[in-house]
């Protein structure tokens, strides 16, 4: 499976970004590497990384050993907000680390101090207008910290990953980024959600599918970007099976109400 037989979500100059992806957090060394061939192997054409992971080298390895072309895997990266001023060098490291010439996404990995985020986000412009990154966005901001970056510059950014799951699902939260053409991506989709609750062990019953996998497909038919992280092959697998089936607008409506729709 390519990126182009799994659902998408468009960003910004043809950008095609899969909507399930591959989280890395927390994975390191040979665990890391084993954890994202893993994933490649599986049908993953997503992976998401950052610099303070400290993995970079263990997923570009991964990807150029899956045999897979490196435009059939859409890379992300991260910038942390202290390295204001030395953001061109930290890519050009995130570059060599993962062993490309491009990234697919850059973003700005929490906002940095108020009077740094405009320049912040006018060196990740910059990046991408050189083809450093083919798309550049920000993660953990506020509607109005995004709105912000868009007055300073007229540049929305593609993408905010943000942490997400059915018990945080804001209807207003969503219309907003939707509204302004920025892509929602949601991380720690299990953490942030009992699984245990009945209304998911219930449509995965009638689905005949786990709980996890149906918070996994209610961002999937949300146009909500999810990017699982795990380590165990099995769940690696479980967590990709998910294009089997989809949620009812009744369904969708029953977890959409486990958070503040």
């Amino acid at each position: 499976m390519d990126i182009t037989d799994q659902p998408t979500v468009l960003l910004p100059g043809e950008v095609r970004m899969p909507l399930l992806g591959f989280g890395t957090w927390q994975a390191t060394g040979p665990a890391a590497y084993d954890a994202v061939l893993a994933a490649l192997d599986t049908g993953y054409r997503h992976l998401d990384t950052a610099t303070l992971y400290g993995n970079e080298r263990e997923v570009g390895r991964a990807v150029r050993e899956s045999g897979l072309r490196r435009e059939d895997v859409f890379i992300t990266t991260k910038v942390p907000p202290d390295r204001v001023g030395r953001e061109r060098e930290t890519l050009e490291a995130s570059l060599e680390a993962l062993g490309v010439d491009q990234v697919d996404l850059w973003l700005i990995h929490w906002p940095p101090s108020a009077t740094d985020s405009i320049p912040m986000w006018r060196e990740l412009l910059a990046a991408r207008d050189e083809n450093l990154t083919r798309a550049v966005g920000v993660s953990n901001y506020s509607t109005s910290q995004i709105d912000e970056l868009v007055q300073s510059t007229e540049e929305n950014p593609a993408v905010n990953q943000i942490r997400w799951g059915p018990m945080l699902y804001d209807r207003q939260r969503h219309a907003e980024h939707r509204d302004r053409g920025v892509v929602l991506e949601g991380y720690s989709p299990f953490k942030t959600t009992d699984l245990s609750d009945p209304v998911l062990t219930g449509i995965a019953g009638a689905h005949g599918v786990s709980p996890a996998q149906v918070v996994l497909r209610w961002h999937i038919d949300h146009e909500i970007v999810v990017i699982p992280k795990s380590v165990t092959p099995e769940r690696i697998s479980a967590n990709f099976d998910v294009f089997h089936f989809s949620l009812t607008a009744e369904e969708m409506r029953e977890v959409d109400a486990l958070g503040n729709a």
